[in-house]
């Protein structure tokens, strides 16, 4: 059999962040949670928002590790994962009310988180949500030093990835309609960015 993916990270970071989404998520009823990643996210909050549908999606490699968390979690409205490459969109095979995206704008290349946030406030309706969780740099300086510690590895790694700077980020948004409502402190030095839609 094979295992389920696991990240530590996400097993940290899983009551932090559904803490601040039952606050925010209590008049949405279909969430689109773009890069799924191992799964974790998906299986742990569908559950525990049982008035809302949760759609994880990824790219194709993905989804058989995301599929095994789906499956285990066994929840009426958590859906199958479903491919979304951010390098060929197909949103509208989707729909949402809010989006929900965790640790992927420093891993995807700057120019897939421009069209992630572009495409996905496109097709939100007035008033949908657009929930980003990660580490951000401020007035072009990181936030802790083992941020800056960690940005120098995601370079090495890959130079198209890195933490992203909140006021680009910021930006992107606003010239997709998207207004900035709440910039939450998270532990260990990340943060939860809460946009709507106007």
């Amino acid at each position: 059999m094979t295992q389920k993916p696991f990240s530590q990270a996400c097993e940290n970071n899983k009551d932090p962040i559904l803490t601040e989404l039952k606050r925010l998520f209590t008049k949405v009823h279909r969430v689109l949670e773009i890069g799924s990643g191992t799964g974790q996210h998906a299986a742990y909050f569908a559950p525990q928002l049982r008035h809302l549908f949760w759609q994880p999606t990824d790219v194709a490699a993905n989804l058989a590790g995301i599929e095994l968390w789906v499956a285990e979690a066994n929840a009426k409205n958590l859906g199958v994962s479903q491919v979304l490459n951010m390098e060929r969109p197909n949103w509208r095979n989707f729909r949402f009310d809010a989006v929900y995206s965790a640790n992927t704008a420093h891993i995807m290349a700057w120019p897939l988180v421009q069209t992630m946030i572009a495409g996905a406030a496109a097709e939100l309706p007035q008033d949908g949500l657009f929930v980003l969780y990660g580490p951000f740099n401020y007035n072009g300086k990181y936030t802790s030093d083992s941020n800056e510690r960690f940005d120098a590895h995601l370079r090495g790694v890959n130079s198209n990835q890195g933490i992203r700077h909140f006021e680009k980020v910021d930006e992107c948004a606003q010239a997709a309609r998207l207004v900035l409502q709440e910039d939450i402190t998270m532990p260990a030095n990340n943060r939860l960015l809460v946009w709507k839609k106007r």
